[in-house]
């Protein structure tokens, strides 16, 4: 078996913005070989990002109704169209090397929900993929998006997972500009709350199985950051 490490790193709570600069931090370097594959979960403020086929139309929200919900905007990089970030939602941001996998978008996609799947049937959830829309659903709810790109075959952005989320943010858009379906959320779908942490370590656990990596690494949220934009190791 290739022997094939993982370094994860759980941000916590982190700006859309210090999460973006540190992924294409990342990125560059997994691209020079200076570090492993990479893998951060972590939790947003409110924010709403348009992806490169993102129309505009698609944000509904008033420049009052986003002052209000204090809710950034960003046009950002990857596929996809406008979806929400904020808290009670793990993001997911796997930065790995797909020549050391398969060098296939359409897999990597599936996989990465596949992820979620498993995640979910822990939590004794039957969900499934749409043929028409990329993502994880139950029934014509949405539970995860997932919008990634790929460069130099190096993998940025990732999924979307809503745990606790307040699913009523997702009104100011219209979520991956489909307009006839809805999203709901791990809380929504047991009726209780649910531990973060414990549903991080279900998703790294699950990540860590499916993409067959024989050892992780976890680094601190501190010292990824205080290396950023510097040596990592």
């Amino acid at each position: 078996m290739t022997k094939r490490s993982l370094t994860y790193c759980d941000l916590g709570f982190i700006d859309y913005k210090e999460a973006w600069d540190l992924q294409q931090e990342i990125h560059s370097k997994r691209v020079s070989g200076e570090v492993e594959d990479y893998l951060f979960l972590l939790e947003h403020p409110n924010t709403y990002t348009l992806g490169k086929t993102a129309h505009k139309e698609n944000l509904i929200g008033t420049e009052s109704y986003l002052k209000e919900n204090q809710i950034s905007v960003y046009d950002i990089d990857r596929g996809g169209d406008i979806t929400y970030h904020g808290p009670g939602q793990i993001v997911g941001y796997p930065i790995i090397d797909l020549n050391q996998w398969f060098k296939d978008t359409h897999k990597y996609l599936r996989a990465l929900e596949e992820v979620i799947i498993l995640t979910c049937s822990e939590y004794g959830l039957n969900c499934e993929r749409n043929p028409k829309h990329t993502g994880v659903w139950i029934g014509d709810r949405k539970i995860a998006a997932i919008g990634i790109k790929v460069s130099r075959w190096i993998t940025m952005h990732g999924f979307a997972f809503n745990v606790n989320t307040d699913l009523k943010l997702f009104n100011g858009i219209i979520p991956c500009g489909i307009q006839d379906k809805s999203v709901t959320s791990l809380k929504q779908e047991l009726k209780r709350e649910i531990s973060i942490q414990e549903v991080k370590e279900k998703l790294l656990k699950n990540f860590t199985e499916l993409f067959a990596y024989t050892s992780v690494i976890s680094r601190s949220k501190e010292k990824v950051l205080q290396s950023n934009f510097s040596t990592i190791y």
